[in-house]
């Protein structure tokens, strides 16, 4: 049974997913925001609220390693995926394709990674109410980042549609019923695979945060990846590029706000200090997607670029390297 229900949600995320890159390609055309601005905060707030409402449901089961590693361990799978992309679509050669201004957006991601990591090790007291001060400023640096991005004009080089490019696109109005209907039956749908997922983990006897990082973060990454792959098939390079970089930044301004739900104290502060090293991971996956994004080498090995292959096995590395420490058991 627990089989059934993971594989069954699966396939409706799969085509929740799909119909959420629909419209917001959509959306993107009929406002004129461009695919970089909606991939980035749009489409990266949508697909992330299953890693959200999975981090608030195992603050419910008090598990906060859980919660930790299905976030900070999806910005590392966020990544991995942009290798993947180079493995499914070798002729488009994806990060060759979209808009280097990306990098503002790779840059605040890195930004958000490395304050965590700092606050997680620093362990600073420091609380307002019951929420901790480390968690707001996080919140506060998600906010002005994206100011920043939204006020460097990012669409300003989008010519407007001719009349037989918008012909067979939805209207503004169904676009954003759509995309909201798609969104909603992610975040109820989400629950179901977490919950059977999680069962299946915790048959090997591994411990929350391990579980937390891989399975877990891999479970509630599908929607990032089907949404990605979707949007890369109708050539939206923009829009899926921009929905796995903001995917990491919204998935680390959604520590900050779990802090609001972890009412013992201060939520960076009730977790394995262990878990700065799956921050440090995902900031080095980051930052060699921004290196990818910025260099632009033209150089493979075989079928695969080399920068997408480095991500691989970082990636590997890194999940080879977490296990062996038993990340929080």
């Amino acid at each position: 049974m627990v089989w059934l229900t993971f594989f069954g949600s699966a396939v409706l995320i799969v085509l929740a997913a799909t119909q959420l890159a629909k419209y917001g390609d959509a959306i993107a055309i009929r406002t004129k925001l461009g695919g970089m601005f909606v991939g980035t905060l749009l489409m990266a707030g949508a697909t992330s609220l299953p890693e959200l409402l999975t981090t608030i449901s195992s603050l419910d089961q008090g598990v906060p390693n859980l919660a930790a590693g299905n976030l900070m361990g999806s910005n590392m799978v966020n990544m991995l995926m942009l290798a993947v992309l180079d493995l499914l679509y070798r002729q488009a050669r994806i990060l060759r394709r979209v808009a280097m201004r990306h990098a503002l957006t790779a840059s605040l991601a890195a930004l958000l990674i490395g304050m965590t990591a700092f606050f997680i090790l620093a362990d600073v007291e420091l609380r307002i109410g019951w929420v901790g001060l480390d968690s707001l400023l996080l919140i506060v640096a998600y906010v002005v980042g994206l100011r920043l991005i939204q006020s460097g004009n990012l669409a300003t080089d989008i010519e407007p549609a001719a009349d037989e490019e918008l012909e067979g696109v939805p209207g503004l109005g169904h676009s954003l019923i759509g995309f909201g209907l798609a969104a909603v039956a992610l975040v109820f749908i989400t629950p179901w695979l977490v919950r059977s997922s999680t069962d299946i983990a915790e048959l090997t006897g591994l411990g929350a945060g391990f579980v937390g990082t891989t399975l877990v973060a891999l479970v509630t990454s599908l929607p990032e990846l089907v949404t990605t792959i979707a949007a890369v098939r109708i050539g939206a390079y923009d829009l899926a590029v921009g929905n796995l970089f903001g995917s990491n930044t919204f998935n680390i301004v959604a520590l900050g706000i779990t802090d609001f739900f972890y009412l013992p104290g201060r939520f960076l502060g009730g977790i394995d200090p262990a878990f700065a090293l799956v921050a440090l991971l995902g900031l080095i996956l980051t930052s060699l997607g921004l290196i990818g994004n910025l260099a632009r080498v033209e150089r493979r090995l075989g079928f695969i670029e080399i920068d997408a292959l480095i991500i691989m096995l970082v990636y590997i590395a890194g999940m080879l390297f977490l296990y062996g420490r038993g990340i929080g058991a």
